[in-house]
């Protein structure tokens, strides 16, 4: 008899990159959800806070 494995959630793991957990309310979670609604492609909220925070480095760093 064969078994079927559960469809894990989420994105599919890279093996890449260091996992950071943390909680946002709504005066953060509002102005992200905005922001990524506006986005072409319409990225999740982990897409949105990598882009965001590669912008601000790079803004740093110049």
């Amino acid at each position: 008899m064969a078994t079927q494995s559960k469809k894990k959630m989420g994105r599919p793991a890279t093996g890449k990159g260091t996992r950071v957990t943390t909680r946002l309310h709504a005066d953060i979670m509002d102005p992200l959800d905005a922001y990524a609604a506006k986005q072409p492609d319409q990225p999740s909220r982990a897409e949105a806070i990598r882009r965001i925070l590669r912008e601000y480095l790079k803004r740093e760093e110049g």
